[in-house]
C-alpha cells in the first residue's frame, strides 16, 4: 500500500497514523476521459485523489458554453466542498486525461477533516493553493492572449502527466480555454511553427519545455510556486 500512498501527493503527506486509519477506506479506479466525478449542485458520495489521470474544474454557462477553471492531478484532490461545508459547487468536474485515481467516501473524508487537526491544515493548505489557481486562471483569461494561456494550460497539465504527450481533441482543448476551436489550431500552429511543441490532430508533444515556459505569461509561475509554498515536495 506504500506504492498506493506515494502515487498522490496529498496521501504522501498524510502522518503515518492517519494513513494507517485511510488505508483500508480507499479503493483504486480507473478514471475515463470525460467522466463526470461531480456534477453542479450534486453532493459528491467520493471525494477523488488523481494519481496518473488530470480533472478539468469546469463551469458550465446557461447556453452550454464552459470554460476550465483549475485542473487536478496527482498534487491533490476532488471534492474539496465537502469538507468546506458547501457539499456541492456550481461547478462540474471532469476528467480531461485518462489515468487511474484514488477514491474514498465523502462522509469518511468529511468526518476525518473535523475530528484531525493534521488532516485539516493538509486539506486548507490544498484547497488555498486550489483557489490561486482559480483566481490566476481567471486573470489570465481576462488579460492574456490565446497563445499564452495555451502555454500556461500545457504546462500546468505536464506537471501532472508523468510523460511530455498529451492526447486531447481541439474541441475539449478550445471548451477548457473557453474560447472557439479555429482559435485553439490557431495558437497550436503558431507554437509548433517555433518548435515548441508537435501538433496532430487529438495529439501534442512538447518539444521544449523551457522555450514553452518563457512563452507564457506569469500566471503559471505565480500558481506553481504557490503550490510549492503551500504543498512542498508536490513537483
Amino acid at each position: 500500500m506504500i506504492e498506493l500512498k506515494n502515487s498522490n501527493h496529498l496521501l504522501a503527506s498524510l502522518p503515518a497514523a492517519v494513513w494507517a486509519r485511510w488505508e483500508r477506506s480507499l479503493e483504486m479506479v480507473e478514471l475515463q476521459p470525460g467522466q463526470v466525478l461531480c456534477e453542479s449542485g450534486v453532493t459528491m458520495a467520493y471525494a477523488y485523489f488523481p494519481t496518473s489521470a488530470i480533472v478539468a474544474i469546469i463551469y458550465v454557462i446557461e447556453n452550454g458554453d464552459s470554460a476550465e477553471i483549475a485542473v487536478v492531478g496527482r498534487e491533490g484532490l476532488v471534492g474539496v466542498s465537502l469538507f468546506m461545508g458547501g457539499d456541492s459547487t456550481p461547478s462540474r468536474a471532469v476528467v480531461q486525461s485518462a489515468g487511474e485515481g484514488i477514491r474514498i467516501k465523502a462522509q469518511w473524508l468529511k468526518s476525518e477533516f473535523h475530528q484531525f487537526e493534521s488532516v485539516r491544515q493538509l486539506c486548507l493548505k490544498y484547497t488555498l493553493a486550489l483557489l490561486t489557481q482559480m483566481s490566476q486562471t481567471a486573470v489570465c483569461n481576462r488579460h492574456h492572449t490565446l497563445d499564452k494561456q495555451l502555454c500556461r494550460w500545457l504546462l500546468l497539465s505536464l506537471d501532472r502527466l508523468p510523460g511530455n504527450e498529451l492526447i486531447m481533441t481541439q474541441e475539449l482543448i478550445a471548451n477548457m480555454l473557453g474560447v472557439r476551436r479555429e482559435g485553439v489550431t490557431a495558437a497550436a500552429l503558431q507554437l509548433q511553427k517555433e518548435g515548441l511543441i508537435q501538433y496532430k490532430r487529438g495529439h501534442i508533444k512538447v518539444l521544449n519545455r523551457q522555450g514553452l515556459e518563457l512563452r507564457t505569461c506569469e500566471c503559471y509561475a505565480v500558481v506553481r510556486n504557490e503550490y510549492k509554498r503551500l504543498l512542498p515536495g508536490c513537483d
